[in-house]
Order: structure tokens, then sequence, then C-alpha cells
């Protein structure tokens, strides 16, 4: 590899001043994803200029302004929508889509399950504050239930999405998440989420300090916290958490259920298992009852949209190329004569 072909974090930082809030759960997501762009291009060997971030409106939405790529702002809820068509008019492209719980929930939440079953090569970076941040404070798709928000002053009574059921549900073949805190492990699901073969969500939990502050604080306000009350899931590896690794997932009754770590029937973390209950059931999880799931919780092969339309295209071409004149093109189906 030449020197050429070595790139940093600093070289996708834009010129563009961040406007998120001091304190924005977004700048620290937005580091994790310069370093993955950086690596990415390193070690895969993409240019600059293959990369494209698509986003919709929201404050995770000002993205692509911040990184040094091609990037198209659209509008609400249709980033997915967007970043599928660019993906499938040049799939050479590495394309990334941002996109908060409001956007790609609420007016895109068609967009964001159709994608996901189409199995899209993208990588989308979910930002989840459970609030809507650039409208200033109204209640999302996944706000705690009973909430009070500018719009539910006496508390939400609807029952929040949870985003990883919700990809899962859909036929997603690969669903990680991450905290704003943890920059190695976002970058590390970014960089996974973008060498997987087809729709990659990377659920990333923020806070947002000004309309929902601390709304992940239980389980991941601080390190000593994350190590007690999240579960980091490794392919291969045993399913152990807390602080002194002393406790264990085990299925039982046709749920998930928190044991001591040493009991024989903790379960080993399969990301590429074909059924997807057990991912369904992780993505669910929710303290305080279980620890929340950080790392990549599913992640298998299938075929891609992109992939199966520019083989449909290939081909097509194929049997055209048989056809040299006008005649043989209106000859080439089905004819009558009357």
């Amino acid at each position: 590899m030449s020197q050429n072909c070595i790139y940093s974090a600093a070289d996708f930082k834009s010129d563009q001043e961040v406007k998120w809030c001091p304190g924005c759960g977004d700048h620290a997501v937005l580091s994790s994803m310069q370093g993955a762009l950086a690596q990415i291009a390193t070690e895969d060997g993409v240019p600059r200029e293959k990369f494209t971030v698509v986003s919709g409106i929201g404050c995770s939405s000002r993205f692509p302004y911040y990184v040094k790529t091609y990037g198209f702002h659209g509008i609400h809820g249709r980033a997915a929508a967007i970043a599928t068509g660019v993906k499938t008019a040049n799939p050479s492209l590495n394309v990334w889509v941002a996109t908060g719980d409001g956007d790609s929930l609420a007016i895109g939440g068609n967009h964001f399950i159709h994608a996901v079953r189409r199995n899209i090569d993208l990588t989308m970076m979910l930002f989840n504050n459970e609030i809507y941040g650039l409208t200033k404070g109204q209640y999302s798709p996944t706000t705690k239930l009973g909430k009070v928000t500018k719009t539910s002053p006496f508390g939400t009574v609807e029952k929040p999405f949870k985003p990883g059921e919700l990809c899962i549900g859909a036929g997603g073949t690969f669903f990680a998440r991450s905290v704003d805190a943890e920059v190695a492990l976002t970058r590390e699901l970014l960089v996974a989420g973008a060498r997987h073969r087809g729709m990659a969500v990377v659920e990333a939990l923020v806070n947002c300090v000004i309309f929902n502050d601390k709304t992940h604080a239980l389980f991941a306000g601080d390190k000593a916290t994350r190590a007690e009350n999240t579960i980091l899931l490794k392919h291969g590896e045993k399913m152990i958490f807390g602080a002194a690794r002393d406790k264990g997932l085990v299925f039982d009754g046709g749920q998930l259920k928190v044991v001591a770590a040493d009991d024989p029937r903790v379960l080993v973390h399969d990301a590429h298992a074909a059924d997807p209950m057990v991912h369904f059931l992780l993505a669910g999880m929710a303290w305080p009852e279980y620890p929340v799931a950080l790392g990549i919780i599913r992640q298998v092969e299938a075929p891609t949209y992109d992939g199966e339309v520019a083989r449909q295209v290939a081909e097509q071409q194929a049997a055209a190329s048989r056809i040299s004149d006008v005649d043989g093109l209106l000859g080439s189906g089905a004819t009558w004569v009357m």
C-alpha cells in the first residue's frame, strides 16, 4: 500500500463549524465516524471520493456538512429512500445514512423498514436521544413511556419503539448498538457495519443536554455504571456482564434471564445465527430488568437489493447485445400478427 492511501481522521474533517450544543453526544459519534472513514479508506483502499453521506432532518442530519466527503442533505424522513437511490444508481459508492430516532422512525419509518427489508448496502448511523432536539423538545417514537415533554405535558401514553426490535423484525441482517461516550466501540461498530454486505444499522445512544439530559444515565451515565448495567456482546464469547463479571444470561422458558456468571447454561453469543429469535430478545433488553446490549447483536449474510438489481441489469445487457437492429428488438419478445 502506498503512502498516498493512508488516511487519518483529520482527512475527513470538513472546514465547517460544528453547530451542536456543547456536551451533545453527537460530537463523540462524529469523531468515531471520522476515524471509521479513515480506517476504511486506508485498510480497504476506498478513495475518499467514493464516500457519500445522506441525511434527513434533525440535529444528527447536519452530519454531511461536518465530514469531508460527498453528501446530500435531504428532507425529513427521506434519507433512507434517497440513499437507496444513490446506492442503486452507483453501486461502487460507499453510502452512509445519518439519521435520528425522530427522522427515521416517525415520518421516515416506512422508508426505514423497507430499506432494512430490501437489505440495501447502506451503513446507517441511528442517533437515539429519545427526543426531537432540533424542533425543541417534542417526544419522539423512542421517548420513554410517561415522559413529560412539550407535546406530552402530562406524560406520554405511547409505548416506545425499540430500534433494534424494529430492525430485526423487518428482516435486518446487521444491527449493533453503542453509547456516545464509547468512542472506540462506536468506531469499531461503524467499520464492521460498513464492511457488511447489506443494510447495517448502528444505533448510537446519545445525550441531548438541553431537552432530554441524562436519558441514558441510569445504565450508561459513566464508565462504572456502564460496566455494571450494560453487556458488550462479542460473537463466540459468553454473555457475561457486571463490573465484577459476575452475571450472565441464559435462555429459559422462552425468554432471557439473568443468572450468576458461573451457571453452566450461560449463553455464547452467536451473531451469525440465522434464526433471529435470540437476537430480537437481546436487542429488546432494557434496564433495570436486564443489562442493555452493546456491540454487534446480529450479523448475517443475505443477497443485497443493489447487488440483485446490478445482476439483472448485467443479464439484460448481455441479452440485448444479441440484438443488432430495430427489427431484432421488435421481434425479441412476444409478437402477434394481425
